[in-house]
C-alpha cells in the first residue's frame, strides 16, 4: 500500500470515527470468512458497517477526534463495527458474539464516551432508534383514541338504550 492509498484510508477512518453514533472494537482472530460475512450482513440490515483496518492507520486516524480513547483497544486482529444510530452495532456485535466465541469485544465509543466491555453490553441492552420513535408514537396516539372512543361513547349508549327501549314495548 502506498503513501497516497494510506492517507485515504487514514481520511476514511477518520469519517467513520466522526460520523459514528457508536464504534465497536473487537477481536475476530479465527473467525472464518462466511462467519465474517454473516457479520457484515447482519450489520447492513441495520445500517451499519464491518471494518477491518490496519491498527496503526486507524490510531492515526483517530488523533484528536471524540473516540480518540479507543486507540488502546487496536492491538491484534481487530476489527470495527459501526453504525449511525447510537446502539445498532452495539446490539449487533453483542448479539454475535454470544454465539461465535471468536468475536471477542474489547470496547468502543458513543462520541467522546470510552465504553469498555460492559459499556458496550450496556448499550446494547437500549432501546434502538426506531423503537423509541415507535414507543413516543404510541405514547403521542393513545390519548387521541382514548378521546375518540369518549366521544363515540355517548351515541352507542343512546342507541342501546333505544333498542332496549323499542324490544321492551314490543
Amino acid at each position: 500500500m502506498d503513501r497516497a492509498q494510506k492517507e485515504k484510508v487514514v481520511d476514511e477512518l477518520g469519517q467513520i470515527f466522526e460520523s459514528s453514533g457508536v464504534v465497536v472494537v473487537s477481536h475476530y482472530e479465527g473467525m472464518t470468512v462466511a462467519e465474517m460475512q454473516d457479520l457484515r450482513s447482519r450489520m447492513r440490515e441495520v445500517g451499519g458497517s464491518v471494518r477491518v483496518a490496519k491498527n496503526k492507520l486507524a490510531k492515526i486516524a483517530l488523533e484528536g477526534k471524540a473516540a480518540s480513547s479507543i486507540s488502546e483497544y487496536l492491538t491484534g486482529m481487530t476489527v470495527l463495527g459501526y453504525s449511525e444510530d447510537p446502539v445498532a452495532a452495539a446490539k449487533i456485535f453483542d448479539a454475535y458474539s454470544k454465539e461465535n466465541q471468536k468475536l471477542v469485544i474489547l470496547g468502543g465509543a458513543m462520541g467522546d464516551t470510552a465504553l469498555d466491555t460492559a459499556g458496550v453490553s450496556a448499550v446494547a441492552k437500549m432501546p434502538s432508534r426506531e423503537e423509541l420513535i415507535a414507543s413516543i408514537a404510541s405514547c403521542i396516539g393513545a390519548p387521541a383514541a382514548n378521546i375518540a372512543g369518549a366521544i363515540g361513547a355517548p351515541a352507542s349508549n343512546i342507541a342501546s338504550i333505544l333498542s332496549t327501549i323499542e324490544e321492551n314495548a314490543a
